[in-house]
């Protein structure tokens, strides 16, 4: 999700589930170690819980990143051992680091050592030729060995070379029998479902099975879904919000960030998708993408927007 589930779209997700845990997209340990901290890590407080997920391979680096990363507010620190881009192998993370377990096990064991918030894994079920039930379980074992106890399993091996990214979410075949399989041979560990998953109903399913289901690039495409996810799955009793009341609560942080001098492009491309499937929902983003991205844009593209929604669905 690089590029995608930053701080903008995180505050917008909160303000449609009060609820749900968000994830950050991949920050690797040397641009927290040697950039700029603040705008890769600040966030705002209304974005909480929220979780920072890492990349990188040396220990200390990542247990320096995560006490960085708790001091910052984090509530959880995941650790990518799932994205099988080549720039991410390049710098010996993401799901290369599959054929290391011993390796992983050292990093959440230098995390967990340095911090008091859980420490995550965020992993394949496989990579290439390594792609046995015997060596998942092996990976498992050896880094649930450094007290590791929650593992997010997106359900589809990884091929490092020949696929790109993309090719690597859709061609591998998903095999959520996997993942139940090492629920059931590893109860006392919390595992997470990802891969595949594109709506609250099927959520719903998979959480007879599992621990927690993970949603990414639908929750991204089409927000609003989560607008069920309090009442369904946290017993939260308050109404969801309007997507016309979602947009009058997220004006005061655009008005602030503009004032801070980011481009409202920035903010609103993260969220064309609000009125997926809706009547007027072309005409919201296409008002968006021609007039957001111009200079001194403010918020009245935004009204002016969800009017055209307004106007659409009315009739």
């Amino acid at each position: 999700m690089l590029d995608w589930t930053d701080r903008h779209f995180r505050y917008f997700a909160r303000l449609i589930s009060r609820q749900v845990l968000l994830y950050t997209e991949m920050v690797t340990t040397g641009a927290i170690l040697h950039g700029n901290r603040d705008h890769l890590l600040k966030f705002h407080s209304d974005e909480k819980p929220v979780a920072l997920q890492l990349g990188g391979s040396d220990p200390l680096d990542l247990a320096e990143c995560a006490r960085i990363a708790e001091a910052y507010g984090f509530d959880e620190i995941n650790l990518n051992v799932g994205c099988p881009s080549d720039r991410v192998q390049n710098g010996r993370f993401g799901a290369c680091l599959m054929a290391e377990p011993e390796l992983v096990s050292e990093c959440v064991a230098a995390m967990a050592g340095a911090v008091s918030i859980p420490v995550t894994i965020k992993t394949r079920i496989g990579i290439d030729e390594q792609d046995s039930y015997e060596d998942l379980a092996r990976f498992i074992d050896i880094v649930s060995s450094a007290d590791c106890r929650t593992f997010i399993l997106h359900a589809r091996k990884a091929w490092l070379k020949g696929l790109s990214p993309k090719e690597n979410r859709e061609i591998p075949p998903l095999r959520y029998d996997v993942v139940e399989r090492i629920k059931k041979d590893y109860p006392a560990l919390e595992i997470i479902l990802n891969g595949g998953i594109v709506d609250l109903d099927q959520a719903e399913r998979h959480l007879e099975r599992f621990d927690g289901a993970m949603i990414g690039r639908a929750a991204y495409h089409q927000p609003y879904l989560l607008a069920e996810a309090d009442r369904r799955f946290f017993g939260d009793k308050r109404p969801a919000r309007s997507r016309r009341e979602i947009i009058e609560a997220f004006l005061p942080y655009v008005e602030t960030e503009l004032e801070l001098g980011i481009r409202l492009h920035a903010i609103t491309r993260h969220i064309l998708g609000l009125y997926h499937g809706m009547p007027g929902g072309r005409a919201w983003r296409r008002h968006l993408s021609q007039h957001a991205g111009k200079p001194n844009a403010g918020v009245d593209v935004l009204l002016q927007a969800a009017r055209y929604c307004e106007e659409s669905i009315r009739a």
